[in-house]
């Protein structure tokens, strides 16, 4: 049986599936690649089996799934790949319009904590596809993620703002900032166990191959990317792909201040499949 196992199709995951494809794991699974947000419904939907998902979809379906130890997409601090983008700065935007990519979930609830918490702001919010200049001619800000935000990173448009919102998370909190994690349905993992375990340890042992062989990994996607080799090993060795306890922490307290502002209906327990 192979299972059927969600890939993330931005750069940021390529650490994690690298491994993958160097010790020929891939012929081993079922890969669908698309955004988080859609693999994480075609989890849900019984499409897939494991799949990486926002952070924000766990808590909301965290009795259907069990997370994957020892993987996420995380930081401490910069990002790199989450970037709101303004016209003015950004205490400026209260009650002023802000576009919120329509790839991320997670983000866009971060963003609001942030603004809520940290500036005390309450901008109008509309959902819409991450084309920044398109974003911009309707709201004096644009929440992008991914690799569209990565070209903010790389170079930011003269005239405008860009926060990091990894930096600005930690700033206000102290903590990391888990973006995703990994899970497989529950019913999945119960029929399935040792699957599931192979799957993780797969995974991991990508994770850990290619940190020890960033510049190789950089030096391999330059060659299809618009970005130079030296700037793709600093942005994957910004990333954190672990999920130790500090983010777990972080990860509660993404929760708490989520269910605070109502943005989940509670903060979820954070169960992991035994290895």
């Amino acid at each position: 049986m192979r299972p059927r196992v969600g890939h993330i199709q931005f750069i940021n995951c390529l650490p994690l599936y690298y491994g993958l494809v160097k010790n020929d794991v891939l012929w081993d699974v079922e890969l669908s690649k698309d955004t988080a947000r859609e693999l994480s419904r075609h989890l849900l939907e019984g499409r897939l089996d494991i799949s990486p998902v926002p952070s924000i979809e766990y808590s909301r379906h965290w009795r259907e799934l069990i997370l994957l130890p020892g993987l996420s997409v995380s930081c401490d601090g910069p990002v790199a790949s989450i970037y709101l983008v303004s016209k003015v700065p950004i205490t400026e935007l209260h009650n002023r319009k802000i576009a919120l990519t329509n790839t991320s979930r997670t983000s866009q609830v971060l963003l609001k904590i942030i603004l809520e918490n940290k500036y005390h702001i309450h901008p109008n919010y509309f959902e819409c596809p991450p084309h920044l200049g398109s974003m911009l001619l309707e709201a004096d800000a644009a929440l992008l993620i991914g690799d569209e935000a990565l070209q903010i990173h790389y170079q930011v448009p003269s005239g405008l703002y860009a926060y990091d919102l990894g930096c600005e998370w930690k700033e206000l909190t102290g903590c990391k900032m888990v973006f995703a994690v990994w899970a497989a349905r529950r019913n999945f993992a119960d029929d399935n166990p040792e699957l599931v375990r192979e799957v993780q340890r797969s995974f991991v042992h990508s994770m850990s191959y290619s940190l020890l062989h960033v510049e190789q990994v950089a030096n391999d996607a330059a060659r299809w990317e618009c970005f130079d080799s030296g700037f793709l090993k600093a942005y994957f060795s910004t990333l954190q792909f672990g999920f130790d306890a500090g983010h777990q922490q972080g990860l509660r307290e993404y929760y708490r201040r989520a269910q605070a502002l109502g943005h989940i209906s509670e903060a979820p327990e954070l169960n992991f499949l035994e290895v």
